[in-house]
C-alpha cells in the first residue's frame, strides 16, 4: 500500500522498526502480571465453590495444557520472532483468514478484558474516595496506562516490571504467613492449624470429578495473558534466550503462586466459608496481626488491574500493528514513532477504550457480559490456533532445519493433540453450563462477521513483511 512522503512529526514509514528494549526481567514479569489478575486476590471463590479444595487440581492440570500450548509458541517465536506472533503464525501455516481471525479476535479479546480492568480500578478506588464518581478514576487508569505505552516500549517494560512485582511480593507474603499461621500457630495463640480443611469439609473433592470439571472453564481464563510472550518477541532483546527462559519460568511461578496461595487460603479456612468474608488475603494478613490489611490488598488489587490494562493495550497495539503490516488493518496503522513506538495503533486502541468505559456505565450489564462473552471464546481460539499453527510449522520444516531448532515442543506431536483435546473438553464444559453457554453462541457469530469482512474487503495478506522485526540480534 502506498505511503504518503508528508508524514506526522516523529513517525516513521509503513513498517517501521519496533525497538528491542524488552530485557529478560521485563518479559519474565509481564507474563506473571498478565496472569495474577484481580480474581486471584478477591479469593477465587466462584471456581471453590464449584471444586472445593480440588481446585487446586484444577490449576494444574490447565497450568500443564498452558505449558504445552507456550512451549508451541515459543517454539515458532525462537525461530521467527515476529511483532504479530500467533496471528502471524496462524497465517503463514494455517492460511490468511486464520491469521486474519486470530488477530482481530486477539486485539477485541483484550479491549473487552482491559475495559473490565479499568472498571476495577474504578470500583475499588471507590473504597477510599466514595464521593468521586467513578468514571475519573477509570478515566485515569485509561490516560496513565496509555501514555505510559506511548513513550517508549521500555517504559512499558519498566511499569508492567514493577506492577507485576507488587503483585509478586504480596502473594509470597501472604504464602510465607499462611504457612507460618498453619505449621506456627501465628495469630492463632501459637496452635499450629494444621492442613486438616483441605478434607474435613466433605472431603478433598467434595463436590467429585463433576466440581473439578466445572471449574475448568474459569480455571483457564484465569491463565488468560500468558501467551503475551509471543507478542514481546518482536521487541525483545534477545529473543532466542529470553523467550525460552521465560517460559520455562513462567509456568512454574505461576504454579506457585496460584497452587501455593490456594493450598494455603484452603488449609486456613474452610472451603465452604471462603467468599463470604470477604478477601481471604485480608482476613489471613488481618490474622497475623497486620491491621492495615484491607488498604493494603486494595492497592494491591488496584496495581494488578492497572497491570493488566497496561499488558492489554500493549497487546492491542501490535496486534493492530501487524494486521496492517499485512495489509488486513489501514495501512496508517503500521507506521512507528521515532521511538519505535507503533503509536496510531496504540491511539486507536485507546480511543475504542475509551467507547468501552462509556458503554460500561450506559448499557446494562447483561450486554456487557455477552460481550465479554466473545473474550472468553477468543481466548480458547488463539490457544486452538498456537497448537495448529506450530504442527503444521513442525511438518513444513525439512529434516535439517527440524534437527536445528534451537527450542521445541517436548512429545512432539502427541502434547499438542492433547492440549488440542483439552481445548475441546472446556468448549464442551462452556455449553453444557447455561451461564457459559452463550459464548458459543456469540463467540462463532464474531467470528463469521470477520470472515465476511474479509472476503468482501479482500483483505489478503500483501507481501513479505517479516523485514522490521525479524533480525535477531
Amino acid at each position: 500500500m502506498p505511503v504518503g512522503n508528508h508524514l506526522p512529526h516523529g513517525e516513521t514509514a509503513q513498517g517501521g522498526p519496533l525497538k528491542r528494549e524488552l530485557g529478560e526481567r521485563h518479559i519474565r514479569l509481564m507474563a506473571l502480571g498478565a496472569c495474577i489478575g484481580v480474581g486471584l486476590f478477591l479469593g477465587s471463590a466462584k471456581a471453590i465453590e464449584m471444586a472445593g479444595p480440588a481446585i487446586m487440581l484444577s490449576y494444574i492440570i490447565g497450568g500443564l495444557a498452558i505449558l504445552v500450548i507456550m512451549r508451541a509458541l515459543g517454539e515458532m517465536a525462537v525461530h521467527n520472532p515476529v511483532a504479530g506472533s500467533f496471528s502471524r503464525y496462524a497465517q503463514d501455516y494455517l492460511g490468511p483468514l486464520a491469521g486474519f481471525l486470530t488477530g482481530w479476535n486477539y486485539w477485541f479479546l483484550w479491549l473487552v478484558t482491559c475495559v473490565a480492568e479499568i472498571t476495577a480500578v474504578a470500583v475499588y478506588m471507590g473504597i477510599w474516595f466514595p464521593d468521586v464518581p467513578r468514571w475519573i478514576w477509570a478515566l485515569a487508569a485509561l490516560v496513565s496506562m496509555g501514555s505510559i505505552n506511548l513513550i517508549a516500549v521500555k517504559a512499558f517494560g519498566e511499569f508492567e516490571f514493577w506492577f507485576a512485582l507488587i503483585k509478586i511480593v504480596t502473594i509470597i507474603a501472604m504464602v510465607i504467613g499462611g504457612v507460618g499461621i498453619i505449621a506456627f500457630g501465628f495469630g492463632n495463640d501459637g496452635v499450629a492449624l494444621g492442613i486438616s480443611n483441605l478434607w474435613t469439609h466433605g472431603g478433598f473433592m467434595p463436590n467429585g470429578v463433576s466440581g473439578v470439571l466445572m471449574s475448568l472453564q474459569m480455571v483457564m481464563f484465569a491463565y488468560l495473558g500468558v501467551e503475551m510472550i509471543g507478542l514481546t518477541a518482536g521487541e525483545a532483546r534477545n529473543p532466542q534466550k529470553t523467550i525460552p527462559n521465560a517460559i520455562g519460568s513462567v509456568f512454574w511461578r505461576i504454579l506457585l503462586f496460584y497452587v501455593g496461595a490456594l493450598f494455603v487460603i484452603l488449609s486456613i479456612y474452610p472451603w465452604n466459608e471462603i467468599g463470604t468474608q470477604g478477601s481471604p488475603f485480608v482476613m489471613t494478613f488481618e490474622r497475623l496481626g497486620i491491621k492495615t490489611a484491607a488498604g493494603i490488598i486494595n492497592f494491591v488489587v488496584i496495581t494488578a488491574a492497572l497491570s493488566s490494562c497496561n499488558g492489554g493495550i500493549f497487546s492491542t497495539g501490535r496486534m493492530l500493528y501487524s494486521l496492517a503490516q499485512n495489509g488486513q488493518a489501514p495501512a496508517g496503522f503500521a507506521k512507528t514513532s521515532s521511538n519505535g513506538v507503533p503509536r496510531r495503533a496504540l491511539l486507536l486502541s485507546i480511543a475504542a477504550l475509551l467507547l468501552g468505559v462509556l458503554l460500561n456505565y450506559l448499557v446494562p450489564e447483561k450486554v456487557f457480559v455477552w460481550v465479554t462473552s466473545i473474550a472468553t471464546f477468543g481466548a480458547i481460539w488463539t490457544w486452538a490456533m498456537i497448537l495448529l499453527a506450530q504442527l503444521k510449522f513442525r511438518k513444513s520444516l525439512s529434516a535439517s532445519e527440524r534437527a536445528a531448532l534451537k527450542y521445541r515442543m517436548w512429545l512432539y506431536p502427541l502434547s499438542s493433540y492433547l492440549a488440542l483435546a483439552f481445548l475441546v473438553l472446556v468448549v464442551g464444559l462452556m455449553a453444557y453450563f447455561p451461564d457459559t453457554r452463550v459464548a458459543l453462541y456469540v463467540g462463532p457469530a464474531f467470528l463469521v462477521l470477520l470472515t465476511v469482512l474479509f472476503y468482501t474487503f479482500k483483505l489478503q495478506p500483501t507481501g513479505d513483511t517479516q523485514g522490521s522485526v525479524r533480525s535477531v540480534s
